[in-house]
């Protein structure tokens, strides 16, 4: 890991965006934006952040029904599958000569 290349003041990023944007599309790794030495913003290339999106995304849903599975919010799958059933054949529409 490259931590040093991966910090850089925002002088740095107005005088050479496009060397910063090829760095990241290149490496894959997020560049720290530093302003007064302190860590202000994250450039991070498209791939990675759709990449980071998705999995934030099943984390809050395996959260959510892990609560669900702690608060007894469940139920059994022969249940399950036949509230799927019953809704699959009530949405069926007839086909002629039925």
């Amino acid at each position: 890991m490259k931590i040093k290349e991966d910090i850089r003041p925002v002088t740095y990023l107005k005088a050479r965006a496009a060397d910063l944007l090829e760095q990241i599309n290149a490496t894959h790794r997020p560049v720290i934006i530093t302003q007064n030495g302190e860590a202000r913003g994250v450039l991070q290339d498209p791939e990675s952040y759709e990449r980071m999106r998705t999995a934030i995304g099943l984390l809050k849903l395996m959260a959510q029904g892990e609560e669900d599975v702690s608060q007894g919010r469940v139920i059994g799958q022969d249940e399950l599958f036949r509230k799927l059933e019953a809704g699959i054949n009530a949405k069926k529409v007839p086909t002629k000569g039925q």
